[in-house]
């Protein structure tokens, strides 16, 4: 099983939903980097349970230990080791449902390939597991603001409910200024409506995370197999109910005339730019100078309290009338730091590419 991410900033995540502890390795940092254990948990904060009424109620304090890399606040060069300890699990939720593959989870693919599977929670398939890679991302936002470079997410549409803000002009303090993390205020307020209801219905809902990178320098990304444009893709594919990506314009694209689509290119006073972002900042794979624009569409989340047909591990159907457990109606609002955090993972490991460790 694959769980490292990047190329030379590397990042490999451990751990389970109902283990000991969750946590991550990252090699190929730079030295020199001043880093605290609050730089970690302020992000850590964004992503655990617990923290409104409209997410899980499983209840973590997810407190970071960080024990490696680190010496008198500064990064070494050495492998960093963080780890986030389990403290609210509560396994007899599962014991009903061992022997039960529940629709649209990982239960049924992990039992298949590899004979066996860890059903308190989803152990590994569990969204858990993404704390640890919100931990490495908090590192590499830190390094990325010393280039100035600036990396937020927002959620931008639940279900069918949308925000027609302009990514560009999104201010981060408007992101965080309510549960839902949209920076939209009337239209936040009818997401979470619209999640309350869900909870209240044991249903579920999706929706569609943008990402904003700004102050990208030109250049970055390596092609053909590795443009700046796919590593995004495949970032922000790993995570967990993610369905969908599509850069800039993406599929609307399809709808163009190409006199539409072409970001004319234009010279101010010797700042080069483009009069329009359909690219969303990247072009043949390699980032343009202007902002980059994606969206990630997140599936609902698959556990819910409705009856549904399934199978048991001796392959009889059956019927589940509910599944216990504690589970999110709607994962964006905490799925914003997670998409941030495979962004600065992404967008760094590219920078240190492109110029070596010297920060």
């Amino acid at each position: 099983m694959s769980s490292i991410f990047g190329n030379i900033f590397r990042v490999s995540t451990f751990g389970e939903s109902h283990g000991v502890a969750v946590g991550c390795v990252i090699d190929g940092c730079p030295s020199g980097i001043e880093i605290s254990e609050f730089d970690i948990q302020k992000d850590l904060d964004l992503r655990r349970p617990g923290q409104s009424h409209i997410t899980t109620d499983r209840n973590e304090g997810d407190k970071v230990e960080i024990l490696s890399g680190i010496f008198e606040g500064k990064t070494t060069g050495t492998p960093i080791c963080m780890i986030v300890r389990n403290a609210d699990q509560r396994s007899h939720d599962y014991s009903e449902i061992k022997d039960i593959f529940r629709p649209s989870h990982a239960d049924f693919v992990y039992q298949m390939k590899y004979g066996i599977r860890d059903y308190r929670g989803g152990g590994r398939s569990s969204a858990r597991e993404t704390l640890a890679r919100v931990a490495a991302g908090a590192v590499a936002k830190k390094i990325l603001s010393q280039k100035g470079i600036e990396i937020f997410s927002f959620t931008q549409q639940v279900y069918n409910i949308k925000t027609e803000i302009n990514p560009s002009e999104v201010k981060k303090e408007d992101i965080f200024s309510n549960i839902v993390r949209c920076p939209d205020k009337e239209i936040s307020l009818k997401m979470i409506d619209l999640i309350e209801q869900m909870k209240s219905e044991g249903d579920s809902v999706g929706g569609v995370i943008c990402g904003v990178v700004k102050n990208c320098p030109v250049g970055l990304g390596q092609p053909v197999a590795q443009k700046l444009s796919s590593s995004l893709a495949s970032a922000m594919m790993s995570i967990n109910a993610v369905k969908g990506f599509e850069i800039g314009s993406g599929f609307a694209s399809s709808l163009m005339k190409g006199s539409e689509h072409n970001d004319e290119i234009c010279n101010t006073d010797g700042e080069i730019s483009t009069k329009t972002n359909h690219a969303g900042g990247i072009v043949a794979g390699i980032s343009n100078g202007e902002d980059i624009i994606f969206k990630v569409a997140f599936k609902p989340v698959s556990t819910i309290k409705k009856p549904q047909n399934s199978i048991n591990t001796d392959f009889e159907n059956i019927k589940i009338d509910t599944i216990k457990g504690r589970h999110d109606p709607c994962v964006l609002p905490r799925a914003v730091p997670i998409v941030d955090a495979m962004s600065a993972i992404t967008i760094l490991d590219h920078l240190i590419m492109e110029n070596g460790l010297k920060f």
